[in-house]
């Protein structure tokens, strides 16, 4: 038996290697990531332009149904993912969180001016013209007349119609 070195021996105390927890830390971070790339759909995760490994692996984990397949392909993922630099994925998801936000908050925009126009007809039509001047009051008018007698209607008979929902497409468009 050939006795060892001290310099044979790995040094634990490096102060740059990262510690056990730090390096689970981050597995973990990367497996949560990939998670989030799972749920993405296919044209967002082409936009990524990720690695042809990484792509396939991550629809092939959409795939399977079985849960102990599923978390042995998430780990896979995750493994994958160690080894590329994280941060415009990162970037990216935040950018697309972001965005969804944006839209989300239009589209309460959209249905809360909607309700209040129904409801309160030409009222709310004259705040909404002052609001987006240059409106044009005419075809607005048409909308929500259109919309109002519809909601009305459905009431009555259960059936919604477009007019609704071509008023929200105009608010939309106006509001975005």
């Amino acid at each position: 038996m050939i006795p060892h070195t001290p310099d044979d021996l790995p040094m634990d105390d490096d102060p740059d290697r990262p510690s056990k927890s730090e390096r689970k830390r981050g597995a973990h971070a990367a497996q949560d990531l990939g998670e989030e790339l799972i749920r993405l759909r296919d044209a967002e995760l082409d936009a990524l332009g990720l690695s042809e490994t990484l792509s396939e692996a991550i629809r092939a984990a959409r795939r399977i149904k079985s849960r102990a397949a599923g978390a042995r392909q998430r780990q896979y993922i995750g493994k994958l993912m160690r080894e590329i630099d994280l941060e415009p994925i990162r970037a990216a998801l935040a950018s697309r969180s972001e965005r969804d936000a944006i839209e989300t908050q239009l589209f309460k925009r959209a249905e809360g001016w909607r309700e209040r126009l129904i409801a309160e007809g030409e009222t709310a039509l004259d705040e909404l013209a002052s609001v987006r001047p240059g409106l044009d009051r005419g075809e607005w008018g048409r909308r929500v007349a259109l919309a109002r007698r519809e909601r009305a209607a459905a009431q009555r008979s259960g059936t919604s119609g477009p007019g609704g929902r071509e008023l929200f497409r105009a608010l939309r468009a106006l509001l975005g």
